[in-house]
């Protein structure tokens, strides 16, 4: 027989969105249980972008100076190399914000702090290496998660399920909630390369007709984001190895003398690109947040905090029902709905941005290949941004802030 575990919230995935929830949940006084399936955060290619609505989260927790204690880098602009024309994409210096940045920091530095901050809750627990594999559910009603383990099987009771456990979630898809797909023409190739003395310390992208590659400063190494047309990864493949070293070069020459360090395919992870949305987010026992709810494309980075902001909304509406006892699975069901309601117009705006620019930027880019030899002319919106630049604060807002930001409203529980 699996052991058995109970707790009044039960959160599934240990990523940004569950972490968070969890750290304010248990500060609240919620006791709350978070399963995460590896035995730590190190993954790589993993989102790092802290963008300014999150530090600002993290500031009304009476946090911001500890967590920039934590190895991490600050940028003010976003830059792009457009042909030969560099160009700034979004400034953050304009904008009326306690962090006129974005905090570039590994997303294990991120959940790290997050752990460390909830573990000092009498009512916060962590268990790593425990993959969720299934709902439990009595009648259309969940009531908890089977979770595989080291040791064994393990059963969770809850009187709440979260599932914040990604794109790929085993909570909604078990749970039978509906998923539509709101297209994605891009797959993106990640690598890292060496960072050399002399390199631009720019976080930003390089395009040119046919390509499309971001650039990630990691002090020591180069992280890059190269986009392909969705499913287009064979295509590449069958090119072979050093045409695509030949394409990287062709659009940021300054790897040239370092791209024979992708000795194989192996260097580079393919990342599927996915725009989706559950149509409910949410039954009795259940609610998703973040990917699981709504995945967002790579396009601006503001997966994290939209998962955060998704977190601090949870919190905010459901903390006072979960800490009353008196309140079960059936009468939560109304606060899981506000959430819904809550979220649902930020998620569908930005989603909406990203599939216009995958669809109108990045396809016509990708579209181009084989003219890279021809200029490329500098998309209207970037030259107006160059003539004028306090424009270059409206997609700063829109990536740094986003639509709709929650704050923290409710006090914190007595720590251990």
């Amino acid at each position: 027989m699996p052991e058995v575990l109970d707790v009044r919230c039960c959160i599934a995935g240990g990523g940004p969105a569950g972490m968070m929830l969890g750290l304010l949940l248990a500060r609240a006084g919620v006791p709350v249980i978070v399963l995460e399936k590896h035995a730590d955060f190190l993954r790589d290619f993993r989102g790092d972008t802290v963008h300014p609505s999150t530090l600002e989260v993290i500031h009304e927790l009476g946090l911001l100076e500890k967590f920039l204690a934590r190895p991490h880098d600050q940028v003010s602009e976003l830059r792009a190399v457009v042909g030969n024309t560099e160009v700034v994409l979004a400034s953050f210096k304009h904008l009326r914000l306690r962090c006129k940045f974005i905090a570039m920091m590994p997303q294990w530095e991120f959940l790290d702090f997050v752990r460390d901050e909830a573990v000092q809750y009498a009512g916060f627990r962590l268990i790593q290496n425990a993959e969720v594999t299934d709902v439990i559910q009595n009648e259309g009603i969940v009531t908890g998660v089977e979770v595989n383990t080291p040791e064994g099987p393990l059963r969770v009771t809850a009187d709440l399920v979260v599932g914040a456990d990604g794109r790929r979630s085993t909570v909604r898809r078990s749970a039978g909630l509906v998923v539509r797909d709101q297209g994605a023409p891009i797959d993106v190739l990640w690598l890292r390369l060496p960072k050399s003395p002399g390199d631009p310390s720019t976080t930003g992208g390089r395009i040119t007709n046919g390509i499309f590659l971001a650039m990630i400063d990691r002090r020591t190494y180069w992280q890059c984001a190269y986009v392909i047309p969705k499913g287009g990864i064979e295509a590449v493949r069958a090119q072979g190895l050093q045409a695509f070293r030949d394409a990287v070069v062709k659009v940021a020459p300054l790897f040239a003398d370092r791209i024979g360090t992708l000795a194989s395919w192996d260097d580079i992870k393919l990342l599927s690109v996915t725009v989706d949305r559950l149509e409910q987010w949410y039954k009795p026992g259940l609610l998703c947040i973040g990917d699981a709810a709504h995945a967002m494309s790579p396009v601006g980075g503001v997966g994290i905090n939209l998962a955060v902001q998704d977190a601090v909304a949870t919190t905010n509406l459901l903390a006072a029902p979960l800490a009353d006892p008196q309140i079960d699975r059936a009468a939560l069901t109304p606060f899981l709905a506000q959430v819904q309601k809550r979220r649902l117009f930020p998620a569908r705006i930005t989603q909406a941005v990203q599939v216009a620019i995958q669809n109108r930027l990045l396809s016509p880019v990708l579209a181009a290949r084989g003219q890279e030899g021809l200029a490329m002319a500098l998309p209207w919106p970037l030259r107006l941004m160059r003539r004028w630049p306090r424009l270059q604060a409206l997609p700063a807002y829109a990536v740094g802030v986003g639509v709709r930001p929650e704050h923290v409203h409710l006090p914190e529980h007595t720590r251990k």
